[in-house]
C-alpha cells in the first residue's frame, strides 16, 4: 500500500475552502490538511464537501500564536493556549479528521520567559491535557518541532519524543517537518528512523519550504526511511513562500505559484520517487 497524500490548506490564502477541496481531488490527493482557526469553517459544511469530493479531512494545522502558548509563565496565557487546543479537538471530531497539531510554544518565541525546567513542565502538562480531552473526542495530537528560528523550545525529533514521552499520552506522537528538519537534524532520514513508530504526521516542505525538486532535499532517502519504519500517516505537503513573514507575502497575493503549479508539482514528484521505491521493506 502507497502513502497516502495530504495538503495544507493554509497556503491557499484568501480562497473558499469548497474551492481547494475541488483542486485538491482534482489533482489525485487523498486528503486535505485543514488551518486551525475553527471560527473560520463550518464545519459540517466543510466535511460534507469533503466528502463529495471524495477526499477526508486528514488533520488539522494547529496555530500557537502569542496568546495561545502552552509553556508561558503567565497562567492566563497557558489557560488561553488550554482552551485553544479543546477548541481545535473539537473542529477535528466535527469535520472528522484523525489527528491534531499540538505545539508546546509560541512560534517566534525564541527565549525563555521563565526556568526551563517550569517551561518544559507547563508544556508537559499543558500537552497531557489537551491530549487526554482529545482522547474523549476520538482524536489523536501529534507534537511538532521548529527550526531554531521560530522557537528555542522543541526543534530536534528527539526532544519532540522526550516531552512526548512525559505526557504518558497514548493517542499520538510526534510529528516530522523537512523544512525544518533540514535546518535542524543531522540527517533527517536518520531522525525519522530513530523515532519510528512515534512518527504519526509528516509534513513535506523542500529546503526552500517550496515545492518538492524546487530545492536541495533529497526526498527519496525520506521516503526510503518512512517505508522502512512502517509509517502510516499522511504525506503532508506544507508549502509556505521563502520569507521569514510567509502570511505577509500571501496577503499581498505572492504566492500563486502554491495554488495549482506547486499543488501539481508535490503530487507527481513524491508519487514518481515513490515508485521507484518497489521493494524497499
Amino acid at each position: 500500500m502507497g502513502f497516502r497524500y495530504s495538503y495544507d490548506q493554509l497556503v491557499y490564502y484568501g480562497e473558499d475552502v469548497e474551492d481547494s477541496i475541488d483542486r485538491l481531488a482534482r489533482f489525485g490527493y487523498d486528503a486535505i490538511e485543514l488551518a486551525g482557526e475553527p471560527d473560520a469553517f463550518d464545519a459540517a459544511a466543510v466535511r460534507r464537501r469533503a466528502e463529495q469530493a471524495g477526499i477526508a479531512v486528514g488533520s488539522i494545522c494547529s496555530i500557537y500564536t502569542a496568546e495561545r502558548d502552552l509553556s508561558h509563565p503567565d497562567g492566563a496565557i497557558r489557560e488561553q493556549a488550554a482552551a485553544y487546543v479543546r477548541q481545535v479537538a473539537e473542529f477535528a471530531a466535527a469535520v472528522g479528521a484523525p489527528t491534531m497539531i499540538i505545539a508546546p510554544a509560541a512560534v517566534g518565541r525564541l527565549a525563555p520567559l521563565a526556568a526551563r525546567e517550569d517551561e518544559w513542565k507547563w508544556a508537559v502538562e499543558g500537552v497531557r491535557a489537551g491530549g487526554e480531552y482529545a482522547a474523549g473526542l476520538g482524536v489523536n495530537l501529534t507534537l511538532e518541532c521548529w527550526n531554531r528560528y521560530e522557537t528555542y523550545f522543541l526543534n530536534r525529533l528527539e526532544q519532540a519524543v522526550e516531552l512526548w514521552n512525559e505526557t504518558g499520552l497514548s493517542n499520538g506522537g510526534v510529528m516530522g517537518d523537512t523544512f525544518h528538519m533540514n535546518i535542524e537534524e543531522d540527517s533527517i532520514a536518520d531522525a525519522i528512523r530513530r523515532t519510528g513508530p512515534l512518527l504519526n504526521h509528516v509534513h513535506l516542505a523542500d529546503s526552500n519550504r517550496s515545492a518538492p525538486g524546487q530545492g536541495h532535499t533529497d526526498f527519496g532517502e525520506i521516503l526510503t526511511a518512512l517505508k522502512e519504519i512502517d509509517y502510516q500517516g499522511y504525506v503532508t505537503f506544507e508549502l509556505l513562500p521563502p520569507s521569514a513573514d510567509p502570511f505577509g507575502v500571501m496577503r499581498a497575493g505572492g504566492h500563486h505559484d502554491f495554488f495549482d503549479r506547486f499543488t501539481e508539482q508535490a503530487i507527481v514528484r513524491v508519487k514518481e520517487l515513490e515508485r521507484g521505491l518497489a521493494g524497499v521493506a
